[in-house]
């Protein structure tokens, strides 16, 4: 046993360690051949997190995303995200489309150490204490939208899919490169030139379609907690692309799309098929990812 307490010390030390390592620090150890996307350099604001601080949470709004989900008449005229919806197609240079593109992110939230975010209760059995540590009233319209959330987060994954709630840069980082089964990978996120755009008409400009590797991805969905949250999850029979374009007003746009080529399984009243007038299983159907959500691909 004596000859274990060195050995004992020094992991121990390691583990110590590592938890403080700056998150540019352990995303260049991990994944030194990565770029960091600005869907994640957004989110390393210095934040901590003490209890009874007023904090900003709002509705999940998964509901694109999730392959077995309704759309509601209120999301079909309001939503900003059902123009991101097209066909695969409509994906070629010189093609004309109406996109808004908005931040799912709020300028408040921020990744917090893994060891932080380990020790805040994150699952409904634990809202009470959720609400108490943020002092958020049990009837608000806040509390429900946490409630939301975290029954998203513990929803079953849909059939051939893994998912995962990433509540902090680490365990975004070990889900994405476990489920692609290698840390060979690239993570893109949608970037727009102008800090505010209106919704208007871009055009892909030549040579701006270019297909990514692979035919599965994990794609990880900002949440607005009071911290970065990611809903991720793990999808196959996709194809990825990046865009480029140009919209009216003369703004850039560097788009990342995914495709999916096997939708018999969703719901029919999905929001894809009713913006799309198409049915499942029939077509490949593509969306644009808003700014500040990331997929994860293999490189090579």
């Amino acid at each position: 046993m004596d000859r274990l307490l060195p050995l004992l010390s020094l992991l121990l030390a390691l583990a110590v360690s590592h938890a403080a390592v700056p998150p540019q620090v352990y995303w260049h150890s991990v994944l030194p051949n990565t770029p960091m996307p600005s869907a994640i350099t957004d989110l390393l604001t210095s934040r901590t997190l003490g209890h009874k601080q007023k904090v900003m949470f709002g509705a999940s709004s998964l509901i694109e995303f999730k392959y077995n989900g309704a759309a509601t008449e209120t999301q079909l005229h309001e939503d900003p995200n059902v123009a991101l919806f097209f066909l695969e197609k409509d994906l070629h240079p010189g093609a004309k489309m109406t996109l808004h593109f908005t931040k799912t992110t709020s300028s408040s939230s921020a990744f917090i150490p893994r060891i932080a975010a380990n020790s805040i209760p994150f699952s409904s059995a634990k809202l009470p204490q959720i609400l108490n540590y943020f002092s958020i009233q049990p009837n608000s319209i806040q509390a429900e939208a946490i409630k939301k959330i975290l029954l998203d987060c513990e929803e079953p994954a849909a059939k051939g899919e893994k998912k995962y709630c990433a509540t902090s840069l680490e365990s975004m980082v070990e889900f994405s490169t476990s489920s692609l089964g290698t840390h060979k990978v690239l993570a893109v996120s949608t970037t727009v030139g102008k800090e505010e755009t209106p919704k208007q008409q871009y055009t892909i400009t030549a040579g701006g379609v270019q297909r990514m590797a692979g035919d599965e991805l994990v794609a990880c969905h900002a949440e607005t907690y009071a911290y970065a949250v990611f809903y991720c999850h793990l999808t196959k029979s996709t194809r990825a692309y990046k865009v480029k374009m140009v919209g009216n007003d003369g703004t850039g746009v560097e788009a990342v799309a995914v495709c999916h080529t096997d939708t018999a399984g969703w719901n029919p009243k999905h929001i894809a098929f009713q913006v799309l007038n198409v049915k499942p299983g029939t077509v490949p159907i593509c969306h644009f990812m808003p700014q500040g959500q990331v997929v994860w691909i293999r490189s090579s």
